[in-house]
């Protein structure tokens, strides 16, 4: 019998952080390091003959929150599998997964802390405990504080009622984080189980200032100005100074969104994300340009508006949230508006004043988008309150009532995006409210990976089924002040798909390699062949030792997260490991 030999494949990737550029430099090659014994047992994933070919078929599952309730908004509850109907593209297709929850009303239960995930960060602690809950239905909430289009008046009222809600709902599975944006996106709070966290953190934004109040100044300037103006030239050029700004802001404003929501796409369960603003134009100052169709009767004025429209922006947006898996919950701080055309600062300035038609235009306006995203995305939206607690309760129901329908579609990563309807069955539906995300984009294997690999680097390990481990070797100190780090990447073969042939065992997987620094510089996931070939005699022994893969990331000084995601490409299995390393 041939003497085993124990397989590790090498590689060089540069990973120099913020710029954070991964290039390949090396060629995979064995090496004659050995392996930990593995002691799980093995079992025989296929048998073939030599020279036959395989497939690798992934068999997804679309899972679809659905929010059931009666004309009052309340949940209703007990409805099976065989009381839904789903079609997708307008086509019916078999529920293969069928989930329900109903913890409406009850306290959360006793909840384990953990705490906040710092930038970069190792695993968690061994002392937490492993939730019962699947992974697919664990919530993961994200409060989302847009400090940008907001006055800290409207926002402080509203972060009272959000505190409660997080006290009162926030479950022992459950992580929830806080954010803020503020021409810029910040993390406050990373995901957590204590919503007193949190909450602490909203104490604190309570003294920071809000963007709003000068966003309405400009606003009610512009207005004078238009007033004021003697000619149509004269007032023209100020509502498209004030447009464009309000536009460009506004792109700004939803990139951050979507940022964000993309990088929640490699989390599996249930993402949702309370969104509190005064809400974000759908078409830049449509308002003003109404005024000046009003004072100068210029028709012309209405058609310029258009060039200046951001729906296409937030279509884009909700459908990435669909994508996803994100539902949006949006709230207009703004609360019950006074029309400004009827304030006392108008009245005062002896100026005629615009029609209350312009000031309800710019309320409609402001608040399309809330609507829309939380409608297209199975949400709620909460506009026209000045206490938003009756209706973050309706909120929670959601987050603890609800419908989880599960299929598997005809199409595999396709890449197309795919219309979702689902009804309840024998004429229910006409009598109740059913409300679902609206469709999902079919992503292809390679963006899974790529997003599940940035989601372990963002937020921590996700699930591990091949049982991947990660170890950093000593750093090499190189000339230019940067360090060569080998990364030892273990795989256990017992749980790798692999397939027989006359003299050998072949397997093909993928490694997706990606770095974050300490100062939040990422680097673009690399994708790595991992081509294992095993001589038939010496199978017994490579499965105890299993199988390396080693990797060199050229880093600079600091605090660096490296996250790498397995796909076994022959058995549609995929595993993410993560780990941090200080560079001196």
């Amino acid at each position: 019998m041939r003497s085993p030999r124990s397989r590790t494949q090498s590689r060089t990737l540069c990973a120099l952080a913020v710029a954070a550029t991964m290039a390949a430099v090396g060629h995979a090659k064995p090496t004659g390091k050995p392996q930990t014994p593995e002691t799980s047992p093995v079992g025989e994933a296929a048998a073939a003959k030599e020279g036959a070919f395989f497939e690798s078929m992934s068999v997804d599952v679309i899972n679809v929150e659905v929010f059931v309730t009666d004309k009052t908004g309340t949940p209703i509850r007990n409805l099976t599998r065989d009381d839904f109907q789903i079609l997708e593209d307008g086509r019916p297709v078999a529920i293969s997964n069928f989930y329900s929850v109903d913890d409406a009303g009850k306290p959360p239960a006793h909840r384990v802390i953990v705490p906040p995930v710092p930038v970069p960060a190792g695993p968690e602690p061994e002392s937490a405990q492993t939730p019962e809950l699947p992974d697919e239905q664990r919530l993961y909430l994200i409060v989302y504080i847009d400090n940008f289009n907001i006055r800290p008046f409207n926002r402080n009222r509203v972060f009272r009622r959000i505190r409660e809600f997080l006290d009162a709902n926030v479950g022992a599975e459950d992580r929830v984080m806080l954010v803020t944006y503020n021409r810029s996106f910040k993390e406050r709070v990373a995901f957590t189980t204590d919503p007193s966290l949190v909450n602490s953190a909203l104490f604190e934004i309570e003294k920071e200032t809000g963007y709003g109040v000068h966003r309405e100044s400009d606003r009610n300037d512009t207005l004078r100005q238009i007033e004021d103006a003697q000619s149509s030239q004269q007032a023209h050029g100020a509502v498209r100074a004030y447009a464009g700004s309000l536009f460009n802001d506004t792109m700004v404003s939803i990139d951050a969104i979507k940022n964000l929501v993309g990088s929640l796409g490699g989390l599996p369960g249930r993402k949702a994300i309370v969104y509190v603003s005064e809400g974000l134009p759908m078409v830049a100052a449509e308002d003003l340009f109404q005024a000046l169709n009003e004072k100068f009767r210029e028709s012309s004025f209405l058609l310029e508006a258009r060039e200046y429209d951001a729906s296409r922006r937030f279509q884009e947006l909700a459908a990435q949230a669909n994508a996803n898996r994100v539902t949006f919950y949006t709230i207009d701080a703004g609360g019950l508006r006074t029309l400004s055309s009827a304030s006392a600062e108008r009245q005062t300035a002896g100026t005629p004043g615009m029609s209350a038609f312009i000031d309800s235009q710019n309320i409609f306006n402001m608040q399309a988008p809330l609507l829309q995203l939380a409608e297209d995305t199975g949400g709620k939206a909460i506009i026209n309150t000045n206490d938003v607690g009756t209706q973050l309760a309706a909120i929670a129901n959601d987050l603890r009532t609800y419908y989880s329908l599960g299929y598997q579609p005809a199409h595999v990563g396709d890449g197309r995006y795919h219309r979702i309807e689902v009804k309840v069955k024998g004429g229910k539906d006409r009598t109740l409210r059913v409300r679902h995300r609206t469709g999902y984009r079919d992503k292809p294997v390679e963006q899974r990976m790529n997003d599940g690999t940035l989601a372990s680097l963002l937020f921590g390990e996700l699930g591990n089924p091949l049982g991947l481990t990660l170890n950093f070797g000593q750093p090499t100190r190189r000339d230019d002040g940067n360090s060569l780090v080998p990364i030892h990447l273990r795989i256990p073969l017992d749980k790798v798909t692999l397939i027989p042939q006359t003299d050998k065992h072949e397997g093909h997987l993928r490694a997706f390699i990606g770095v974050l620094d300490d100062e939040g510089g990422l680097s673009p996931v690399q994708v790595a062949p991992i081509t294992i070939t095993i001589p038939a005699a010496d199978i017994a022994s490579a499965r105890e030792k299993g199988w390396g893969y080693e990797v060199t990331l050229l880093m600079r000084r600091g605090r660096q997260k490296v996250a790498v995601g397995v796909r076994d490409d022959l058995g549609g299995t995929s595993s993410y490991v993560s780990g941090g390393i200080l560079v001196q």
